[in-house]
């Protein structure tokens, strides 16, 4: 066999124990990530109940909202830290089992501080998951299978927003008062009891390095180990937290995924509001219409991770999901009293903005390795969640100003579109 022979022989052997691991992995991390995106969808449903409830006006609510990313903004690089030196088995187990109880003590809430306090604390619980998740498939999945395999990921907060919504929807109009226990209540007990349980079955799934992994032969632990390693070699510096705040592209990864966390925030936040302001006032019907942007994302996240993955250009496909992302958030504006075209519009804002993101997480692993990468990709995804600390408030904001969430969805537009800008022109050139 001649050297190119060779050389294809050792990318398909590397390709089939990467499709194994994340056949080991990923069902049971998608299913928490979906957890995980269903506890920011379901706090939208219990808006209604909610702020009636406790009397909160939309201003109140965002901030009670915005609170979760504080204790998250707090704890991710800390949290980030302790996964490095522990392990992801024990720590994201941990993660699970501590949101999963904080979640569920949300159906106690009687009072706007309690409101404010838990809210905080279960973003403080859930500190360092989703980068937590990410660093510990950069110790598995090698550079050219890692957009497809994160897309799966996060294809699971599409899900979340594909079952979540119509679930949510069916729970407050048919669990309302059973037992006594009012429908946001039950939302939140859903929503946190299975997160403990999950904990304990991801400290058995989870292996923390590939010499644990019992379930592959050693040619092949040895096969994927070298191609990580080789890997990382050829990343200059950028291995420890220093390394990685002295690297521009770290700044201006962090400040992007501010601005997309904005969006993001805003779909995840706002869309059983915006479905309900536009005429539709049963609560089954909202959760199974804001299903559809969730579909949508779900659809073309797959799609974009496979292209970038077989073409390398990353940017220019976070850089077409922003923009298709700012052009669903200005039609949302012009539409919001048109039931029909405002769904075509969050459909093209879903597509969009979910897509962009698990593509945006192949970019840090480019850069950092080691405990630069465990820090720096939590410091990443910390000032992406100052996003979700602005956006419920600044929306909640403009809302009770105008009477109106129009404006704030013009508004996003124009920071999303100034994001896609910054992907394609301002990024240095080791993600060029």
């Amino acid at each position: 066999m001649n050297d190119l022979g060779i050389v294809k022989g050792a990318i398909s052997d590397v390709g089939s124990i990467a499709r194994k691991v994340a056949w080991r992995f990923m069902p049971i991390i998608m299913i928490c990530y979906m957890f995980a995106f269903f506890d920011r969808i379901i706090i939208s449903f219990a808006k209604f109940q909610l702020q009636s409830d406790l009397q909160l006006s939309d201003t109140a609510y965002g901030l009670g909202a915005s609170l979760f990313s504080v204790g998250y903004i707090l704890f991710e690089v800390p949290s980030n830290f302790v996964l490095y030196k522990v392990g992801a088995r024990r720590w994201i187990a941990r993660i699970m089992i501590s949101w999963g109880i904080a979640t569920a003590l949300m159906a106690l809430v009687s009072t706007p501080t309690q409101f404010y306090v838990l809210r905080f604390v279960v973003g403080a619980a859930e500190a360092g998951f989703a980068p937590g998740i990410v660093y510990f498939l950069m110790l598995w999945i090698p550079t050219r299978y890692r957009g497809r395999t994160t897309s799966y990921m996060f294809l699971a907060s599409a899900c979340a927003g594909l079952i979540g919504g119509p679930v949510s929807g069916l729970i407050l109009a048919y669990m309302d008062g059973v037992l006594g226990i009012r429908g946001w209540h039950w939302l939140f007990i859903s929503g946190g009891i299975p997160c403990i349980v999950l904990g304990l079955v991801i400290r058995a799934r989870l292996d923390d390095r590939i010499a644990d992994a019992a379930w592959l032969p050693q040619p092949e632990k040895d096969l994927l180990s070298t191609t990580l390693a080789a890997e990382a070699a050829q990343i200059e510096g950028g291995h420890s937290l220093l390394d990685a705040i002295r690297k521009p592209a770290f700044l201006m990864l962090g400040l992007i995924y501010f601005l997309m966390q904005i969006a993001s925030y805003g779909l995840n936040f706002w869309t059983p509001h915006l479905i309900r302001a536009a005429g539709t006032k049963d609560p089954v019907t909202i959760g199974f219409m804001a299903a559809i942007p969730y579909i949508c994302g779900a659809l073309t996240m797959f799609a974009v991770g496979r292209l970038s993955d077989a073409s390398g250009a990353r940017r220019k496909y976070v850089a077409l999901c922003l923009i298709a992302g700012a052009a669903g958030f200005f039609s949302a504006g012009v539409f919001a009293h048109q039931p029909i075209p405002l769904m075509f519009a969050l459909a093209i804002l879903g597509a969009g903005i979910i897509a962009s993101i698990p593509v945006f997480w192949t970019l840090p692993p480019s850069i950092v390795t080691g405990a630069g990468a465990a820090g720096g990709i939590a410091l990443i995804n910390t000032l992406g969640q100052l996003g979700g600390l602005v956006s419920p408030i600044m929306i909640g904001g403009i809302s009770d100003l105008s009477g109106s969430t129009t404006p704030a969805l013009y508004l996003i537009a124009v920071v999303t579109t100034g994001c896609a800008a910054l992907v394609k022109l301002a990024l240095p050139n080791s993600l060029r």
